[in-house]
């Protein structure tokens, strides 16, 4: 298990050439599988174009240098449009919002843990109510550009270590002191639905929220298009076209307003 900031800045080495081919960039996210597919190179000749390696043509993460057999495993992303498709999507996971299926902001992702002989990204390192806790993958829903989803027991289901997330989670100890306490704001353990009434209430008191504000960045919807601009004055239809696109738009939406 690598952390993300262990393998960026990683020196590329050729076995069968022996010499640095440059280094590690970034690391590209496929948010369908949750997995590393490649890794960008940095290198100083190869300015013009971007260059990568399939995760699957890595032959070890080490401490100090990540090999490859050699630089036919290094490829240009122009010649390859899935993950040039996947570069372009910018999935970052560090410094993002992780929010919970129902709308409910759990805190901020700062690292996430790879897998380092299959690229598969095993947890995440978070920070909730200013303590540093951990999370299985396996809790996530979607990794988003801006916001990443988690199911809703996932305040349940916070760590005290990143050991913890290499456990078996069929032979997990269930005792209390090997899961945090639920850390999000108090609420009923058994939610029931709310009525169209409530619903319709709670939208409203977001568009009295937000009417008049000025939007500070564009805003994405599920389709990855911009649906209201950056510096739009916020109006009853800017709002409810952000509250029908799902609560990771409304609250990206909400979180980049000013007066």
């Amino acid at each position: 298990m690598k952390k993300s900031t262990e393998i960026i800045g990683l020196p590329i080495i050729s076995i069968s050439a022996g010499m640095e081919l440059g280094s590690v960039k970034s690391l590209v996210v496929n948010p369908e599988k949750g997995t590393v597919d490649f890794l960008t190179v940095e290198h100083d000749d190869w300015q013009v174009s971007v260059k990568a390696i399939p995760f699957r043509k890595v032959i070890g993460i080490g401490e100090f240098a990540l090999t490859i057999d050699s630089d036919n495993a290094i490829i240009d992303l122009n010649e390859i449009p899935i993950a040039n498709q996947l570069v372009n999507k910018r999935i970052k996971i560090t410094d993002t919002r992780v929010m919970t299926r129902k709308g409910q902001l759990l805190g901020e992702a700062k690292e996430f843990f790879v897998n380092e002989d299959t690229g598969h990204i095993i947890g995440l390192h978070l920070n909730v109510n200013n303590q540093d806790v951990f999370i299985k993958s396996e809790n996530v829903l979607t990794f988003g550009k801006d916001i990443l989803v988690v199911k809703e027991e996932a305040s349940n289901e916070l760590l005290h270590s990143a050991e913890k997330l290499l456990e078996n989670s069929e032979h997990e100890d269930e005792d209390s002191d090997e899961i945090i306490e639920d850390m999000s704001p108090a609420r009923d353990v058994k939610e029931e639905p709310l009525s169209i009434q409530e619903i319709d209430s709670i939208k409203a008191k977001q568009i009295d929220l937000l009417e008049g504000k000025t939007v500070i960045k564009d805003i994405y919807g599920a389709d990855q298009q911009v649906i209201i601009e950056k510096g739009t004055m916020l109006t009853i239809n800017d709002i409810k076209k952000a509250q029908d696109e799902g609560p990771s738009t409304f609250v990206e939406l909400s979180m980049n307003t000013e007066m």
